[in-house]
């Protein structure tokens, strides 16, 4: 039996707002949307995408499940994260690690790596 991921599904209040700022991050498209879910991705057959529904909670503790992401530049993409929205985040990382954690307009935690380049041996 055979089985890929298909989607990765994040709860928000804002459904609309945080799958636009996802999709600004990724550099994604909106492949979907209406009042209970929104989808975003590279395109309408590419896999996985992300999708957005909505909940009526608020977030109160660090995520179990968070996104990593590879830059070209780290300080560059960080800037460019945090003017659309991002805003540091502490999740008990220390000053001494080599990637930034940020936290998403709803809170949701994710890391920016430094470039892959760097990480090969």
């Amino acid at each position: 039996m055979a089985v890929s991921l298909y989607q990765i599904c994040i709860d928000a209040h804002d459904i609309a707002g945080l799958a636009r700022f996802w999709a600004q991050v990724l550099d994604w498209k909106v492949l979907y949307e209406d009042d209970e879910e929104v989808v975003i991705g590279t395109g309408p057959h590419a896999l996985p995408g992300i999708v957005f529904l909505p909940v009526p909670e608020g977030k109160t503790v660090k995520n179990r499940l968070h996104l990593d992401l590879t830059p070209d530049d780290q300080d560059a993409e960080v800037a460019r994260i945090l003017a659309l929205g991002a805003r540091r985040a502490d999740v008990g990382q220390g000053d001494e690690v080599s990637w930034v954690v940020l936290a998403d307009p709803e809170g949701n935690e994710f890391c920016v790596l430094r470039p892959q380049a760097a990480l090969t041996p």
